[in-house]
């Protein structure tokens, strides 16, 4: 198995900047896109726990869409083989002092790179 493949790891960086973009922007369309439909998918957030593509899709569309601009660092994506990756980083809000962590699983599929498990925690201050 090759870990790291440079091609991968753009494909995967690409996707994951794109998800970026979409959640800083509040672009629900391309967030739910990224994410898996399927009842095995599932998102542990902050506050909440969603198994299935619908609940999450659902959480997405109710979601503030306010204070959603992050700076991340320490951003690392692993690839295993051609079509399993995953993504965690550190995020930081300049409305707060709490530190942010965020871990995707992604898994190329036949439309593409999909979110198939993430989860964002906050560290305690």
């Amino acid at each position: 198995m090759d870990i790291n493949f440079p091609a991968t790891v753009a494909e995967v960086t690409a996707a994951f900047e794109r998800y970026e973009a979409a959640l800083v922007s509040n672009d629900v369309a391309v967030l739910d896109e990224l994410f898996w439909h399927s009842p095995h998918t599932l998102r542990y957030g902050a506050t909440e726990n969603l198994y299935g593509y619908e609940a999450i899709a659902n959480f997405r569309v109710n979601r503030a869409a306010a204070g959603l601009a992050r700076t991340l660092q320490n951003t690392v994506i692993t690839t295993y083989g051609d079509n399993f990756a995953t993504a965690n980083t550190e995020f930081y809000r300049a409305t707060t002092a709490q530190v942010g962590r965020q871990s995707q699983t992604w898994l190329r599929t036949a439309d593409g790179w999909r979110v198939v498990a993430a989860h964002v925690s906050l560290l305690a201050n």
